[in-house]
């Protein structure tokens, strides 16, 4: 029990250590994670601890992680993509597997080790990618999307992987090992393995085909049966039951546990859960996932690699640009440009985790050798840790050049209104039609070339800059102008155009747009006098709608929300003028005894009217 909680406090340490640092300087989580594994791996050696087992239980992580991708892609998503995943994810795979294989047979491999190593090294690895593509929120990018298509198709390409290994077995390492072919090729049970190709290509449909019908029939009841109980904890343990049993089917037929998860959560897409099971095993998936990263940077032989460094660097550097350039090719040709490429190509250069499953199952069918297993898994480690480094040259280098190259000088402004609007994007640009549909000329502000360039092919003028330069407000006549429209979506560019502007010219009205309710007083704290929080509008008509749906006749049902609205602004008033913003509104004493005070005031006034209200319309 000591030697577990050792353990466990160890790897926890390096978590919560290594990967804070790690996003505070940019280099991301996964990064932050093997860095962790490499640290300590002289610690878990003294402690005797077989990091590759502790690796087999945390690949649990991507089967969970392709779980939750699949609750994401519903069906009809998933067919829409058919495109990218046969001819981006087959063309890949197939590409890459002849390209390395005739890298390895110019290094005077034989053929059938030139093979295996070609089609090992043409994986990529899903929990690195798919990782870091939702951290950095470009998995629904183009680029993200074509990396996700690739991963699926490789996941499938498992199967006739795993087929035709031991058909490549070669007699010279078999005599030289003195074992019968095959022994020790699996380390789990697969009951196919001495099945006929045909009978086991059927058992394996099969398997697919009901993890479909199970999600369909027999997990949402399941469900509705837990929910029932209404305790957390059986929810969570029933979803770690449906996953981990979709797993074990999986594996029992030969196939990518990861598929059948990723097959299962598609199925439940659409269901009524599907939040709750994200909820609930996405903390565990993360946990696992981190101790996955971590056993990888801990299972590099340091030693070995010390040895033959340089071989390591130039097959791992040759195993990069091969892939590249394949990527490169592959994604030109369906129609992928400019970023999407570049992060295409960049997501999936390195080997894949499933690459040291195939690596020990080719060693133990004599396809190669111990010394070109322990090279091949040394070039795998290295070119997965130089994966987060590859997103850090998409993010600094490439995506920054492709936002440069975008950006353009702000328009001359040749027109002086009495009416100033910054931003048009979904408040703006109404505000705009109500006061140019009622007479008003107005100069509109907006630094989103995209959206401009959609607003003009409608005949909607809009000058490009940005709002908050002096120099720019002051070309468009904002010392003349009687109103100010603050209606831009960031609430920093919000704050620094009301301050200005309410400083500069105190006799411009300048009515602002608030995100939240804090903001309003942080608005009010700077001077300005007509703030509109962006959503109380809505939020008011959604609850007068709610009266109505109640019974309450219409106008009753206004004049209900006339009453609660005038009081909320008369309150925000008052709280406004002991509002601090150096105080979190939470330790403002006097904020929060305000805010007592009012509500002991103000609620029973509130009821007293609401009721006057419905009697009077009965």
């Amino acid at each position: 029990m000591t030697g577990f909680l050792i353990l466990a406090f160890l790897i926890l340490v390096a978590m919560v250590v290594s990967v804070p640092l790690a996003t505070r300087f940019g280099l991301g989580s996964v990064l932050g994670y093997l860095l962790a594994g490499m640290a300590i791996a002289p610690l878990l050696a003294a402690l005797n601890v077989d990091v590759v087992a502790l690796q087999v239980f945390a690949e649990f992580g991507v089967v969970m992680m392709l779980f939750i991708i699949g609750l994401e892609m519903e069906p009809r998503r998933l067919w829409d993509m058919r495109g990218k995943l046969l001819g981006l994810g087959g063309g890949q795979v197939v590409l890459t597997t002849a390209v390395i294989t005739g890298i390895a047979l110019l290094d005077a491999r034989p053929w059938q080790t030139a093979v295996a190593i070609g089609m090992i090294l043409a994986l990529s690895s899903t929990a690195i990618i798919v990782q870091s593509l939702t951290e950095k929120k470009l998995m629904r990018t183009e680029g993200g999307e074509a990396s996700f298509s690739v991963l699926l198709v490789q996941d499938v390409a498992v199967i006739p992987i795993l087929a035709l290994l031991p058909l490549l077995a070669m007699p010279g390492l078999y005599a030289s090992s003195g074992g019968p072919v095959g022994a020790g090729a699996h380390h789990g049970i697969d009951l196919t393995a001495s099945m006929p190709m045909w009978l086991a290509a059927i058992a394996r449909i099969g398997a697919v085909a009901a993890v479909v019908v199970i999600g369909i029939y027999a997990i949402r009841p399941l469900f509705r049966f837990i929910a029932a109980a209404r305790l957390r904890e059986l929810f969570t343990g029933a979803a770690l039951l449906v996953v981990i049993g979709i797993a074990l089917l999986m594996s029992l037929v030969g196939l990518s546990p990861a598929l059948g998860a990723f097959v299962a959560g598609v199925v439940l897409a659409t269901s009524e859960y599907r939040h709750e099971l994200e909820s609930d095993i996405d903390p565990i998936k993360g946990l696992l996932l981190g101790l996955f990263f971590i056993t990888v940077g801990a299972g590099i032989d340091f030693d070995l690699a010390a040895q033959i460094w340089q071989e390591v660097v130039f097959w791992a550097a040759v195993v990069i640009a091969a892939k590249f350039i394949v990527l490169a090719a592959v994604g030109w040709f369906y129609g992928l440009r400019k970023q999407a490429l570049w992060l295409f190509c960049l997501s999936l250069p390195q080997a894949g985790e499933f690459a040291f499953v195939l690596i020990a199952f080719a060693l133990a069918n004599f396809v190669i050798d111990s010394a070109l297993a322990d090279l091949m898994l040394l070039v795998v480690a290295l070119t997965m840790l130089v994966t987060p480094l590859l997103f850090i040259l998409y993010d600094k280098v490439i995506a920054h050049s492709y936002c440069k190259g975008m950006e353009r000088e702000p328009d001359a402004i040749d027109e002086e209104n009495e009416i100033i609007i910054a931003g048009r994007g979904r408040v703006g640009g109404i505000v705009d039609r109500m006061l140019q549909t009622a007479g008003y000329t107005t100069t509109v502000v907006d630094y989103d070339s995209s959206h401009l360039e959609i607003l003009q092919k409608f005949g909607v003028r809009t000058y490009y800059g940005d709002a908050t330069r002096p120099d720019l407000l002051h070309a468009a006549g904002i010392a003349r102008a009687k109103l100010l429209v603050v209606a831009l979506d960031e609430r920093e560019q919000i704050d620094k155009l009301v301050k200005y502007a309410v400083q500069t010219f105190p006799d411009l009205h300048v009515i602002a747009r608030a995100k939240d309710r804090n903001h309003v007083y942080e608005l009010w704290a700077y001077g300005c006098r007509d703030v509109i929080r962006e959503t109380y509008d809505a939020s008011i008509r959604i609850g007068r709608s709610a009266y109505e749906a109640l019974g309450v006749d219409r106008q009753n049902a206004i004049a209900m929300a006339g009453a609660f609205e005038e009081m909320d602004r008369s309150s925000m008033l008052e709280i406004a003028e002991v509002y601090d913003m150096d105080i979190p509104p939470m330790e403002n004493e006097a904020l929060v005894a305000k805010i007592r005070e009012l509500r002991a005031r103000w609620d029973p006034v509130l009821r007293e009217q609401m009721d006057e209200i419905v009697k009077r319309g009965q």
